[in-house]
């Protein structure tokens, strides 16, 4: 059985490539090994089981890589080009070629980091414009996404309101230290009002065909302004992550924005969503999963302060960002 660090250090061997690149470097993140070869990225799954993702045998890491690819092709088929076996062939560890696989690569064009939007946001280079673009691919997207009886129960009373429940126990152990106590009771305090306030809203999105299979993880990281606007790194791992009102989608980005500090850019880009889709009732709920959306963000970052992996000054940064996070989130409720 091939070990993955064989596997590693062969895809960080220029010579493994068919197009011969002159350096490799490797990018790592919870569940997956990014190789960036200039022209082109190869990602494979790690083999670890995360709760909300299972990719712990080749068989699952294989239908995973096909469901990465089809689904990033809806937005950037340009960018997501195909899976790749990585074979093993006397001995030497081979992208491509034949043989029985022993992992599997998807495939994609290197995309220019200096064009990523949460880069320029940082250097203050995201015009108005640019932000309504955006908002245009969104809303041509989500007009053709799919949705189904299943895709809309997703947008039910009861899903929503288990996943405020999971959001809430799941940062309990986290306030007094990433959240403040007034904080979280003041968050908790407005997301079940607002729920229990507004069922016939929720309820009208679910007829009017407004839940349906969106990206899932729409901030400005997964955003390149290129020829085409990019947007890429859609979650395929987890279908109860993507099915979603398109609202909370929209939601997600304008967050971001705000938490960039780019709140005219947030309603920039709100307002030319709306206009594009004619769907004026989503700003009833925007405060609603902006606010969901930056402690989503707030929890993720707390977690890393379990890690043992990670070193203190890593921890320090998590720290910090989850409480920007919940800060922001804590906002909305106002």
């Amino acid at each position: 059985m091939t070990e993955p660090t064989q596997v590693i250090q062969a895809l960080l061997d220029p010579k493994t490539y068919p197009h011969h690149p002159q350096s490799v470097s490797l990018v790592q993140t919870q569940m997956s090994l990014v190789f960036l070869t200039g022209d082109y990225v190869y990602k494979i799954k790690k083999p670890v089981d995360l709760g909300y993702l299972d990719y712990t045998t080749l068989e699952k890491r294989r239908f995973f890589c096909h469901q990465e690819l089809a689904l990033n092709q809806r937005l950037s088929p340009d960018v997501y080009l195909k899976v790749v076996p990585i074979v093993q062939q006397s001995g030497e560890i081979l992208l491509g070629g034949e043989g029985p696989p022993i992992e599997y690569a998807v495939k994609m064009r290197q995309l220019p980091s200096d064009r990523m939007m949460d880069v320029l946001l940082t250097r203050s280079a995201v015009t108005p414009q640019m932000v309504q673009r955006v908002a245009q691919k969104v809303a041509s997207f989500h007009e053709q996404a799919e949705t189904s009886a299943e895709i809309s129960r997703y947008g039910n009373l009861e899903v929503v309101q288990a996943n405020a429940d999971e959001n809430f126990s799941q940062t309990e152990q986290y306030v007094g230290l990433s959240i403040y106590r007034p904080s979280y009771e003041r968050i908790k305090t407005y997301t079940y009002g607002f729920i229990q306030q507004n069922a016939a809203l929720f309820k009208n999105r679910v007829n009017e065909g407004r839940i349906r299979d969106c990206h899932g993880d729409l901030h400005s990281a997964h955003v390149c302004f290129v020829d085409d606007i990019s947007i890429y790194d859609c979650i395929e791992f987890n279908d109860r992550f993507r099915y979603c009102d398109v609202a909370a989608e929209v939601a997600f980005l304008a967050m971001d924005l705000d938490y960039y500090g780019h709140a005219d850019l947030a309603r920039c880009f709100t307002d030319a969503y709306v206009e594009a889709s004619r769907d004026g009732e989503l700003v009833r709920l925007l405060d609603f999963y902006r606010c969901y959306r930056a402690y989503v963000r707030g929890k993720v970052e707390s977690f890393k302060l379990n890690d043992p992996l990670m070193s203190q000054e890593e921890k320090a940064r998590a720290l910090d960002t989850a409480r920007r996070y919940f800060d922001l989130a804590h906002s909305y409720t106002e």
